[in-house]
């Protein structure tokens, strides 16, 4: 069992709805000897493409909360997807608000085991790659699997957001 909380969270999170990684095998988060706070630390930790990473990030609308994940090789344009989705804004949430509904800090916002459901979009560029890694509830800690499986543990919607 990992000595933390967060990680813990994460884990007992995968491992409730069965998760699994790349290779077919139950999640397992794992932790990095150093916090990557970025997807290019996270790739190179890994020896991945930066695009394999699935960045976490939270946005606020009037409608609430929404957790966008998307491949580290772009930026969320957020004017388009604001209009994709039917939102009048749609901007970066602070770290307290990320925090608040995430339970995490930015850098290691696992796309599951928060304290309540966040409504949550994939980014369909992640769908090219066999093996995507998503944080693990803290900075040094990812975690592997694939793009059917994020949208399925998530309950996300598929997106276009770059």
């Amino acid at each position: 069992m990992h000595p933390h909380p967060k990680v813990r969270a994460t884990q007992e999170a995968l491992d409730s709805v069965g998760a699994l990684d790349g290779s077919g095998a139950p999640s397992l988060v794992r932790l990095l000897p150093d916090a990557v706070h970025t997807a290019a630390a996270a790739a190179a930790a890994l020896g991945v493409e930066v695009g394999q990473i699935a960045n976490s990030l939270v946005f606020e609308t009037a409608d609430g909360p929404l957790l966008v994940l998307t491949s580290g090789a772009h930026r969320v344009d957020t004017v388009a997807l604001a209009a994709a989705i039917g939102v009048t804004r749609l901007r970066r949430a602070t770290p307290d608000v990320v925090r608040e509904h995430t339970g995490q800090v930015i850098g290691g916002v696992a796309p599951v085991g928060h304290p309540r459901p966040l409504r949550t979009l994939v980014d369909t560029t992640l769908d090219r790659y066999d093996e995507i890694w998503a944080a693990g509830g803290v900075p040094r800690a990812v975690f592997s699997t694939t793009y059917p499986e994020l949208l399925r543990v998530t309950g996300g919607t598929p997106a276009k957001v770059a």
